[in-house]
């Protein structure tokens, strides 16, 4: 029985498997620092951006938590108070959902060519790159434009979502967060492995479909890096070794399909 004849890992392992490549992407860039430090610059920039804007939104929170419940201006002071608490923590809840999801996106974005050169080094590594697509450098970045927009979109719809649902007594603290952590690791754990997939010719389309069939893994690997991300400087400590462990999942757990959806021309 060849490997791709091989039955799959149940969704549960595949969970554990999928949070495992992080682990071996922080791994490899461990074993190749100057990789590591080469892949900490544009991630240092978007930080910058990100924790100025997290900043002035921490600033504002108690107004903007005032202007969303309005309803609650003639209440008595304790009500009220609780009221704008929850209200302020869905706020900012939603916008680091929103950050940690886009901030992977724009990273990629603004590092493309770092990551490209590193998601080429972890494959040479394990036997060779595929060859780079026949794509111009312009039509690349409006590819990758169109993307992010897309993916920005997304998450403010789920973000809405989550916002809405704080708002719910204890499920609002503890399941809604979850259930944040795992969609957002889902769209991670796609835009981690675009570098790779995008290689093999693969559009966003076909990248989620494969994704969507390895959703376990996906979310297991994804949700492993948002948690990660929440951790004071780890987004960017950890960005090199999640595009390296994206890399490594992309090769050796979605390759096979993307080649035998294009006919043999794809390289594992």
């Amino acid at each position: 029985m060849n490997e791709v004849d091989a039955p799959r890992p149940s969704g549960f392992k595949d969970l554990f498997n999928g949070a495992g490549y992080l682990m071996r992407g922080i791994a490899w860039t461990a074993r190749h620092p100057a990789q590591w430090l080469f892949g900490l610059i544009p991630a240092l920039i978007v930080l910058v951006a990100y924790v100025a804007a997290l900043t002035a939104l921490a600033f504002a929170i108690e107004d903007l938590a005032g202007w969303v419940t309005p309803f609650a201006d003639g209440w008595s002071d304790a009500p009220r108070t609780s009221a704008r608490v929850v209200a302020g923590l869905a706020i900012y809840g939603a916008s680091v959902f929103l950050a940690v999801i886009t901030f992977t996106a724009v990273t990629l974005l603004v590092g493309d060519p770092f990551y490209e050169a590193i998601a080429v080094r972890v494959e040479e590594s394990q036997g060779g790159a595929p060859p780079e697509p026949d794509v111009p450098l312009l039509v690349q970045i409006g590819r990758a434009i169109m993307d992010g927009v897309l993916l920005l979109l997304i998450a403010l719809a789920f973000a809405v979502v989550f916002f809405a649902c704080g708002f719910l007594p204890v499920v609002g603290q503890t399941v809604v967060p979850v259930i944040a952590a795992c969609v957002s690791g889902y769209f991670l754990a796609g835009e981690l492995t675009s570098v790779a997939l995008e290689r093999r010719g693969l559009r966003r389309r076909e990248r989620f479909a494969l994704l969507k069939q390895h959703r376990p893994l996906a979310v297991g690997f994804g949700a492993a890096t948002f948690v990660v991300f929440l951790i004071p400087l780890g987004a960017v400590l950890a960005m090199p070794g999640a595009v390296a462990g994206g890399t490594l999942l992309a090769r050796e757990r979605l390759a096979d399909e993307a080649r035998d959806g294009h006919g043999g021309l794809v390289m594992g």
